[in-house]
């Protein structure tokens, strides 16, 4: 038997509600199911995978834990409306995150080099300006599992000291929020099905649906980092808290 067969035939296979879950939730991190759809009411569901009410529900209760539906009473579930941009300008700290958590962290640097901005990419060239990049690849895990895939660009211009940091030990986004104050970000969050590779290293399947968070940051104007974290979607959600004053 070879390894992959191996590794396949050891994972347990998923319970009736974790089968449940993921299927919606697939079918909301894809957009098949956009925001404001709603799901299949649960004598559907309980009709579609021949099982209990209580099985349904628990399917349905994780994925209104996760953020991913909302309930509404006689009217059924539907996929949640997404956080406003203004819940998610905060610049998080993976490690301290997943510490706070009570989550053992661990960290893994991939490849770390020196390189030019190809011209071909107007941002890599904005954000090197006159000088070089620092690319970055690393692993992030939380409890023993594959937590986000992060692939980074740090302007050597504005951060010089960062080329002589040694990343192989302390994640390239928490030194910078101890080295580096941010006064501007932007950000994007989308879905998408995770390539060969990003599935051999988060430890998930080909095509697996994953959420992909970029940002880029600036200091007095001048831009710091560009970075792309890809998370599993199966086990992560982003969660932001906010109130409307009436």
């Amino acid at each position: 038997m070879s390894p992959s067969s191996r590794s396949t035939t050891s994972k347990s296979k998923p319970t009736l509600h974790e089968t449940i879950r993921s299927a919606i939730e697939k079918r909301i991190l894809s957009g098949e199911l956009k925001p404001g759809d709603r799901i299949p009411f649960e004598h559907e569901l309980m009709e579609s995978y021949d099982c209990s009410r209580m099985t349904v529900n628990k399917a349905v209760t994780e994925l209104v834990n996760k953020g991913l539906i909302v309930r509404r009473r006689r009217a059924g579930s539907f996929v949640a409306q997404p956080p406003s941009d203004s819940t998610m300008l905060d610049i998080p700290d993976i490690q301290a995150d997943l510490q706070q958590r009570g989550k053992a962290y661990s960290y893994r640097l991939l490849k770390r080099r020196i390189r030019n901005a190809r011209k071909t990419r107007n941002n890599e060239m904005e954000l090197a300006r006159n000088g070089r990049l620092l690319d970055l690849v690393s692993l992030h895990g939380a409890d023993g599992k594959a937590y986000a895939l992060e692939q980074r660009l740090i302007s050597l211009e504005t951060v010089s000291d960062a080329a002589d940091a040694d990343f192989s030990v302390s994640p390239p986004g928490t030194w910078l929020l101890d080295h580096v104050p941010w006064s501007q970000a932007e950000h994007r969050i989308s879905a998408k099905a995770a390539d060969e590779e990003t599935a051999r290293l988060l430890d998930v399947e080909i095509g697996s649906p994953c959420l992909v968070l970029e940002r880029q940051t600036w200091h007095d104007n001048l831009p710091v980092t560009h970075v792309q974290q890809t998370f599993p979607g199966e086990r992560h959600t982003f969660v932001g808290s906010f109130s409307h004053k009436f």
